[in-house]
């Protein structure tokens, strides 16, 4: 089975995020909007199949990372997520969390060997 296909995310505590957005928008060219940006792609191998990468800045008060105690979250794409899901309850990895679904994709969070917050998202 496999398992991440990708990276779906990079989430950062900042004081700002306002601010922080702007500096990369002024600085760097992101074109930035109110949760960061989008980065979007297309696989290699197959030129139809898309997909992107979110970039977000996020206010050093969240507590959406926790019970990370880390300054970032990663969010990894993957193809099968109910499946993956029941394959690390066998393997006894911590899940944090129901699987969500939305609009765009499931959801699921899980901790990794040190206890950072890991999000998997299996898109649509």
């Amino acid at each position: 089975m496999k398992r991440v296909t990708g990276i779906g995310g990079i989430f950062f505590k900042c004081k700002d995020p306002i601010k922080m957005r702007e500096w990369y928008k002024t600085h760097l060219g992101i074109n930035t909007n109110d949760y960061g940006a989008t980065f979007d792609w297309k696989e290699m191998s197959d030129s139809d199949a898309k997909g992107s990468l979110t970039w977000s800045p996020t206010k050093e008060t969240t507590e959406y990372f926790e019970p990370s105690k880390r300054e970032f979250m990663i969010n990894y794409t993957v193809e099968n997520l109910e499946a993956l899901v029941e394959e690390l309850k066998k393997e006894q990895v911590t899940i944090l969390d129901e699987i969500a679904v939305y609009d765009f994709g499931k959801f699921v969070h899980i901790l990794d060997l040190e206890g950072n917050k890991v999000e998997l998202w299996e898109p649509k």
